[in-house]
């Protein structure tokens, strides 16, 4: 006992040594004696990391959290939604024209079918979905129907392509926009192009004191015999290190969704020929010739407005049936009747699992011949790389295996920015506490050399023409610390 209460105040001195050391290491850049332009990049970074970590981690905090919740809504849309979604198997099926039939009947045939999607599986439901003025954007009405019997077993709200019920979709729009519609958009689009910055200028910090550090371990794993602040310091590091890949992953497959970024993305691609192919679903001019891949870029309905005839149940079946015999040949099928006259038919595989099956088919309801064509393996390498990474990103590409993935990388974002404010609330100034870390250094780029300066500011330019949020709140945080540095001077003047 007395030699414990002997080495006890030595104990606290050693891990206040340590924490000292750790936070002028991590903080303070080089020592004295180094030249001072040769520090002023790392103080960049920190600097930057600092700011964007502080007034942008909440967004990204809760695009994680909702996202990891996202991540589970697969498991969970079947458990709440399994009668809606499956029927006992009983060894045979009746006709999918009787299905659409009995859905017709269900609905008492005052709205539109906008798409039929025909059962997968064994076990599982046809769905027959309509147009539905009441519903929002996006929105449809689905009429789900037992394959064996034609029993309607549900009728529900989806979402998108993706047909997403209503549970799945109050967690997909918490995620996107927070229930706010296009405003709350902004929120998603910050996190996302947030992400990759803090991201990358985490991994400069981490590459400059690795380097210059005697406990390199503590930068791969988390040292757990430290105390305070070079405890905390160290899970962060380590954890940011390994999470790295995912992080920027997520920032950019998270861009592609969001209203500026993901605009100016689009053009890009455009201009460079990376779109994803469609059908050309105008038959107006006569012109497009069977099985050619013709205007891919076009599709749609066709000028004019005229709505078309309301489709029978047995046209279904039959688009179906030519469909299958070109390059459909996969369960998770879509068929889409016409909106408008001198429009095709458009018969698509919607399996977004690998292997990837998108292939699509356009069809003359008048003639029931193949106007046009697109096969996934045909796509561009641009166009395939976006959907491989929007599909794993929802956490469809692998099933299970991707969904845990994707929850473990946003609880580890999500713990990251927690380790972040525990450090920043540790190396706070106090009255009269002590003060563990030194806060990032202002005004870096006045001890940068002319050619640094020009690069960083060339680079903001790029980027905020290309992600103009990001641009914009860069800007603010430059003005901010240049107000923060001009008070400071003043203060001491004082």
């Amino acid at each position: 006992m007395e030699l414990g209460d002997s080495t006890r105040p030595k104990e606290k001195v050693l891990t206040r040594l340590h924490d000292r050391q750790d936070a002028r290491g991590a903080d303070a850049g080089p020592p004295a004696g180094l030249p001072r332009r040769r520090s002023w990049f790392p103080s960049f970074l920190l600097r930057l990391h600092f700011y964007a970590a502080i007034f942008v981690g909440p967004f990204i905090l809760v695009a994680a959290g909702s996202g990891a919740l996202y991540a589970l809504t697969p498991q969970l849309e079947q458990m709440v939604y399994a009668q809606q979604l499956h029927a006992p198997v009983r060894g045979h099926t009746v006709p999918l024209a009787e299905q659409i039939a009995a859905s017709e009947a269900f609905v008492g045939g005052s709205e539109t079918i906008v798409a039929v999607r025909p059962a997968p599986r064994p076990g599982d439901t046809t769905r027959v979905m309509y147009a539905d003025g009441r519903l929002g954007e996006s929105e449809t009405r689905a009429i789900f129907v037992d394959p064996s019997t034609a029993e309607i077993r549900g009728d529900l709200t989806a979402y998108g392509t993706s047909g997403a019920l209503p549970i799945r979709t109050w967690i997909d729009q918490l995620h996107r926009n927070l229930h706010l519609g296009d405003a709350g958009r902004l929120y998603s689009e910050l996190a996302a192009s947030w992400l990759g910055i803090i991201a990358l200028a985490g991994l400069g910090l981490w590459i400059a004191r690795i380097r210059r550090s005697r406990s390199k371990r503590d930068f791969l794993r988390p040292n757990r015999s430290a105390r305070g602040y070079r405890r905390i310091f160290s899970w962060h590091a380590s954890t940011g290190v390994w999470l790295l890949i995912g992080a920027l992953f997520l920032s950019a497959t998270g861009i592609s969704w969001s209203q500026w970024g993901g605009g100016n993305l689009s053009t890009l691609r455009q201009a460079f020929d990376w779109s994803t192919p469609s059908v050309q679903t105008d038959l107006s001019d006569g012109s497009s010739p069977s099985g050619e891949h013709a205007g891919h870029g076009g599709g749609g309905a066709s000028d004019g407005g005229t709505p078309a005839p309301a489709p029978s149940p047995e046209d279904f079946e039959r688009a179906l049936a030519v469909a299958r015999g070109v390059n459909v040949n996969t369960g998770l099928v879509e068929i889409r009747p016409p909106a408008e006259a001198g429009s095709a038919w458009v018969v698509q595989e919607i399996q977004r699992s690998f292997p990837t099956e998108v292939d699509a088919v356009a069809i003359d309801g008048a003639t029931m011949q193949v106007t046009d064509r697109t096969d996934f393996s045909e796509f561009p390498l641009a166009a395939k790389l976006t959907r491989w990474g929007i599909d794993t990103h929802m956490g469809s590409m692998f099933g299970l295996p991707n969904q845990l993935a994707l929850f473990v990388l946003a609880a580890g974002i999500m713990a990251m920015i927690i380790f972040g404010y525990l450090m920043w609330w540790k190396r706070r100034p106090t009255g009269g506490g002590r003060l563990v870390g030194k806060p990032p250094a202002s005004q870096v780029l006045a001890r940068a050399p002319w050619w640094g300066v020009l690069a960083i500011l060339a680079g903001g330019l790029v980027i905020g023409l290309f992600l103009p949020l990001l641009g914009l709140s860069l800007a603010a945080f430059v003005v901010t610390d240049v107000l923060v540095g001009e008070f400071q001077r003043r203060a001491t003047r004082a």
